[in-house]
């Protein structure tokens, strides 16, 4: 267990750190003084950081007030808009930037609109740069505000604020002396989350940076030009600021701040009387929830359109079922398909074999190095896709056995490697959680009845695991299948994923072949969500039974 993440996760990071300290064979601090003064480097350090800190902002301004509107006021259509803001989440990222530029790219179908109405000669925007990248991050980021905000609501002790509103506080007041204040570990988890998101990256600064440097990009134009020593330099900063957050965010969690006795009494959802009020809240939550569905509106739209013809008009001018037909009966369009399937499968039982023994050795009290363990199942967190690729390329990209590396750049078995890296915390931290909510006494009892430990695994702890492993199963699985930032550094033309093939259609304009793509990963990421809602459903009433 130990040996594998020091292998896999510790080894590489260490090698790229050292080798970013070697210039012409000798340990130097050149490498770091090139960085430093430059201009274009320091320009994508800051850029990275403003960046990340305007993402927050924006998607708590969207996320917050949306969870408030669904959460606390009652009108209708309430529950259905509620589980169609947190659509996004089904968004692989680069899914979600490819339908941001069908709509409001400088040929989008809501640019080429406006340029009509207004009877423009050139379209009236070009959504290029940093305002771009920050409006494409508040779309596919506010999720993580929304949906943490929302938990922390439905859990919020609703004595709290009556016992404020008693004591003549206004409502105004209330919500921020007690309100917020209790809503801000979630509040600060999910600008935590994002911030890292955002710093990690790769495909809007890609597609809609226009030339604006971020580190991230930084690192995959390095490789690509060859200049690897640059790259490995800017992998540790980047990977150092990353952890710098990671930190901040666990330290947090380690405190007790704003936290209180919940007294069991439930939320209150509050009953808008007024028919002007239910009006204007419903209008307002249907309305934000609308505009944040028009890009997956218009994915769908674009793949039915025949590649190629849609140029300057308004809408495709020509449909056809095509897109489709070539993804299950051309070989060439199927290929990506599989081969997504075939790495996010051998990488997700990967990581729940490896997630099994980790969390059962997580929660042994008494076992040294228990420390050790936790930090390297969770510095995978903290590791930007594109750093993890890097590591991946430049540690094994020859043999040599006597410093611990093999070939592993140019076949398939890089890419699997690179999402188990990246999703053993997710694996885990799901798994350890059911390991410590499981009784002992279960494991004991059967044992004192003669119970082998491989039969008390498989009868006893296993079912009771079961929900724990589908759920990180599951979200290891949706995140490799349409994962990008690590495919595009290390792929080959073998393995090369669905992720990837989308992007090759863009640049070939085929927008009707890449949208097909996209829809259909939608679809794939929708069934395993929606298989796992009813495995979970069913288990729960297996259980009431």
């Amino acid at each position: 267990m130990f040996g594998l993440l020091i292998w896999f996760v510790l080894y590489p990071n260490l090698y790229v750190l050292f080798q970013s300290f070697v210039k012409s064979g000798h340990l130097s601090l050149e490498n770091y003084k090139v960085f430093f003064s430059s201009s274009s480097q320091i320009e994508s350090l800051s850029n990275s950081l403003l960046i990340s800190i305007g993402s927050v902002l924006i998607s708590a301004t969207i996320g917050i007030p949306l969870a408030f509107i669904f959460n606390r006021f009652d009108f209708p259509g309430r529950r259905l808009f509620a589980s169609l803001a947190s659509l996004p989440v089904l968004l692989p990222p680069l899914v979600g930037v490819m339908a941001f530029l069908f709509l409001y790219g400088e040929s989008g179908l809501f640019t080429r609109g406006l340029q009509w109405l207004l009877q423009l000669r050139n379209p009236p925007f070009s959504l290029e740069g940093v305002p771009a990248i920050l409006l494409v991050h508040g779309y596919t980021m506010y999720v993580y505000f929304y949906l943490f905000v929302s938990s922390a609501l439905k859990r919020m002790d609703e004595s709290l604020k009556e016992a404020s509103l008693s004591l003549g506080a206004s409502s105004l007041q209330t919500l921020r002396w007690v309100t917020l204040p209790m809503l801000t570990p979630a509040i600060l988890g999910a600008s935590l989350l994002t911030f890292m998101t955002s710093m990690a990256s790769f495909s809007a600064p890609y597609i809609f940076g226009g030339g604006i440097r971020v580190l991230a990009l930084q690192i995959y134009n390095s490789k690509l030009n060859g200049d690897l020593e640059m790259a490995m330099v800017e992998t540790v900063v980047l990977t150092t600021s990353s952890i710098l957050f990671l930190f901040l965010l666990q330290k947090y969690e380690a405190t007790d701040k704003y936290r209180s006795v919940n007294k069991g009494v439930s939320p209150n959802i509050l009953i808008l009387k007024s028919k002007t009020q239910r009006t204007l809240v419903a209008c307002l939550g249907i309305s934000l929830v609308t505009l944040l569905l028009l890009p997956h509106i218009t994915l769908i739209l674009i793949s039915f359109s025949q590649d190629g013809t849609w140029t300057t008009q308004i809408l495709p001018p020509d449909y056809t079922f095509e897109n489709y037909q070539r993804l299950f009966n051309d070989s060439d369009f199927l290929k990506p398909i599989s081969n997504s399937l075939k790495m996010a499968i051998i990488a997700t039982i990967a990581n729940i074999l490896f997630a099994l023994a980790a969390g059962w050795l997580l929660i042994q009290k008494k076992l040294k190095g228990r420390l050790g363990l936790s930090i390297l199942t969770v510095l995978p967190w903290a590791l930007p896709g594109t750093v993890i690729a890097l590591n991946l390329a430049t540690t094994f990209g020859k043999n040599d056995l006597l410093e611990g590396r093999i070939l592993l750049v140019g076949t398939f078995w890089i890419l699997p490697l690179a999402y188990f890296i990246r999703h053993i915390p997710l694996v885990v931290r799901a798994i350890q959680a059911g390991l410590e909510q499981l009784n002992p006494e279960f494991h004991d009892a059967a044992r004192s009845l003669g119970a082998s430990w491989l039969f008390t695994l498989r009868r006893i702890l296993l079912p009771l695991l079961l929900p724990s492993i589908v759920a990180g199963g599951m979200l290891a699985f949706v995140t490799a299948l349409g994962e990008f930032v690590s495919s595009i550094v290390i792929y080959t033309i073998d393995n090369r994923p669905i992720s990837v093939e989308i992007l090759s259609q863009i640049r070939q304009f085929n927008f009707g072949s890449a949208a097909a793509y996209g829809v259909l990963l939608i679809i794939m990421i929708a069934l395993v969500f929606f298989t796992f809602s009813r495995y979970m459903d069913q288990n729960k009433r297996t259980i009431a039974y």
